[in-house]
């Protein structure tokens, strides 16, 4: 299987502070888990390529600015991007900023094999409370369980359920909705109630225990495709077994 359709990757995780090494550990992590991959690329004002012979010192330099500027691996028939920001505390669950890492890759047989271990690195190199990986095109549909419409509250597709504001949610350990991949820290998994053995053991058999105690959640064998009613399904009922992700259930 090949498609250019890229696989968008996206992890919350606490605030910079000063001289953090997590937005290099994010770096290092990804070019760990794709061989071969090297983010020493930027991209000028002028939305040109610009090489970075000392990338690692530049990053750490950005860093202490709470900046982590977008890399990418140079390469525009492959390309690879990373970048993250920082969320003020107005936007986060329980009035706490956080540092969200955001990565664009193309979702290619050698990307679809290596996704779980892309999602887990980034997310346990910056300590991240949850983040997910998860097609472009069902990325798009998921959005829309939170995206407020004209009328008031989200109208989302597919029968989907609607989400709360990332601002809504009372707690950074709850994630704001589901995804192909699915990251959640110990203490996510702790908040949502994962894993349940005699819920959870057919429905999830394909998660997975990372080193600190998290978990990596896959909901489909394939990348998720909401074209797909099987898809569809599992992830309906992905959010009925867990009411508290999108804020959906009582504190």
């Amino acid at each position: 299987m090949t498609s250019r359709s890229p696989l968008i990757l996206n992890v919350y995780a606490p605030a910079l502070v000063g001289d953090d090494k997590r937005t290099l550990a994010a770096v290092h992590g990804l070019e760990r888990a794709l061989p071969g991959l090297r983010l020493e690329w930027r991209v000028t004002e002028r939305r040109r390529l610009a090489a970075l012979p000392q990338r690692d010192a530049w990053l750490a330099e950005a860093t202490t600015r709470g900046e982590f500027p977008l890399l990418c691996n140079g390469d525009e028939s492959y390309p690879v991007t990373i970048s993250g920001r920082q969320r003020s505390a107005y936007v986060s669950p329980g009035g706490r900023p956080q540092f969200q890492v955001h990565a664009k890759l193309p979702l290619d047989a050698t990307m679809i094999t290596a996704a779980a271990d892309v999602l887990e690195t980034v997310a346990e190199g910056t300590r991240a409370f949850w983040g997910h990986a998860t097609p472009d095109g069902a990325a798009g549909d998921i959005a829309e369980q939170i995206a407020p419409t004209l009328d008031g509250p989200p109208s989302p597709p597919r029968g989907l359920p609607a989400l709360k504001l990332f601002e809504h949610i009372r707690s950074p350990e709850i994630p704001y909705y589901l995804g192909w991949l699915n990251y959640w820290s110990a203490a996510a998994a702790k908040a949502i109630g994962f894993p349940d053995p005699a819920r959870d053991a057919e429905q999830f058999k394909r998660a997975r225990r990372t080193a600190s105690g998290g978990w990596v959640v896959q909901l489909t064998d394939a990348p998720l495709d909401l074209d797909n009613p099987a898809h569809l399904d599992a992830l309906k009922r992905a959010y009925e077994r867990f009411p508290e992700i999108g804020g959906r259930s009582a504190p």
